[in-house]
């Protein structure tokens, strides 16, 4: 398989695979044989993960596998060659993951607010939208935490596992951005482990989030929700006196809800998670970014355009979209939301209108464009759908994010 197929294609060709015929597969999606066609043959456009998620589970196949996920870590300055391989070497080592195989006891105890430093590092890159930094950096930072692990013992040792636990969230959301959904929960659920180990209350709300995501990108929404309730049960008792930085993990996690129910279709849901998110976002008071949450009133308004879209409600998305000031959040939180905005435009037929904004987009932050379904798919079928040759500028992002040679 290639990038350069189609979602539609993609479900034709496995669902040729499969030996199912098309009056099988849209009947198993709750679809017409005439719809499916349409589907296989570009024209209808794929771009609900919700259905998307339907037709993968039907064919028996990952979602990744009709988002052409992952696609590969471009070599940049900023890898120095090495990229998605190094960092699952470090998480398949278990000479530094275990203490009975490690071969550092006699070295000197990593300084751990050096660590700290590292770690946000790891995470600045994230939101920056540097991906191949931030893959680059992890294997080290992870190695380093291990070690801090086993070097210290009491609060030092605590203070060492949670900081294990953000190094592994960050690598869970990185390897989540750039469609590597399997190491991504490896990540993440190595990073519980440490955070509940830690017995820091935020570190474990925040590593939840970081499940729900790699939930979500396993194609598991119905997981990913529930596993928001059980978390925001977990947390709730601490509100009380909670400080900024719990109100802001607590937040957050309403947002992963939202985004999980919208891809079931749980429209009730989706409005209860929003508005308690909207409720803890006013009790904030701001927007902030405390532990890398970019949590606050314009997230929440965000995550309102993308769960819209998620619904089908394009119409809500053009209004309010465009409102949504998101100029003092993280570049990555930015170039999310204006992505968003492009497919909602190019729902209605507005492609010079959407492609201006991929554009834009991509001049901020190359590697996010180039990995996100969003951007890869709006391309593909702008190409394919143009009557007569492609615009410059339209075959140039094409090329860039490699849905045509």
């Amino acid at each position: 398989m290639t990038e350069t197929l189609s979602i539609g294609e993609r479900v034709a060709w496995y669902r040729r695979r499969r030996g199912v015929p098309q009056e099988v597969l849209a009947g198993l999606v709750g679809r017409t044989a005439d719809w499916l066609s349409k589907v296989e043959n570009g024209r209808i456009e794929l771009d609900r993960l919700s259905v998307i998620k339907s037709l993968a589970d039907a064919l028996d196949v990952q979602l990744g596998d009709l988002l052409a996920e992952p696609s590969l870590l471009d070599w940049t300055p900023d890898t120095l060659g090495g990229t998605v391989p190094k960092l699952r070497e470090a998480l398949m080592d278990y000479q530094q993951m275990s203490p009975l195989l490690a071969s550092d006891s006699t070295s000197r105890p990593p300084d751990l607010e050096i660590l700290r430093t590292e770690v946000g590092s790891t995470w600045s890159a994230y939101q920056d939208a540097r991906y191949a930094r931030a893959t680059r950096l992890t294997p080290g930072i992870l190695a380093v935490a291990q070690h801090a692990v086993r070097a210290y013992e009491g609060e030092q040792q605590r203070e060492a596992q949670a900081l294990l636990a953000m190094a592994y969230q960050g690598a869970a959301m990185v390897l989540t951005k750039i469609g590597e959904a399997d190491l991504a929960w490896m990540a993440a659920d190595r990073g519980l482990a440490a955070a509940q180990e830690s017995g820091n209350l935020v570190v474990t709300g925040s590593l939840f989030r970081s499940v729900a995501h790699c939930l979500l990108a396993n194609g598991r929404p119905t997981a990913a929700r529930d596993l928001v309730v059980a978390s925001v049960g977990y947390l709730e008792n601490d509100l009380a006196d909670a400080s900024p930085t719990y109100l802001s993990i607590y937040g957050t996690l309403f947002l992963v809800g939202a985004m999980a129910a919208a891809r079931i279709e749980d429209r009730a849901m989706v409005n209860q998670f929003l508005a308690e998110a909207e409720q803890t976002a006013q009790r904030l008071g701001h927007d902030a970014n405390h532990m890398w949450t970019a949590f606050g009133p314009t997230n929440v308004a965000i995550h309102r355009i993308s769960t819209a879209m998620e619904l089908g409600d394009v119409q809500i998305a053009v209004d309010q979209g465009p409102r949504v000031d998101t100029s003092t959040l993280p570049l990555e939180r930015r170039v999310r939301h204006t992505l968003e905005l492009a497919r909602a435009y190019s729902a209605q037929n507005r492609t010079d209108e959407a492609l201006a904004l991929v554009l834009d987009a991509e001049e901020l932050a190359p590697e996010q464009v180039r990995h996100h379904f969003i951007s890869r798919h709006l391309v593909t079928v702008w190409v394919r759908q143009r009557h007569g040759k492609p615009s410059h500028l339209l075959v140039g992002v094409a090329q860039r994010l490699r849905v045509i040679g």
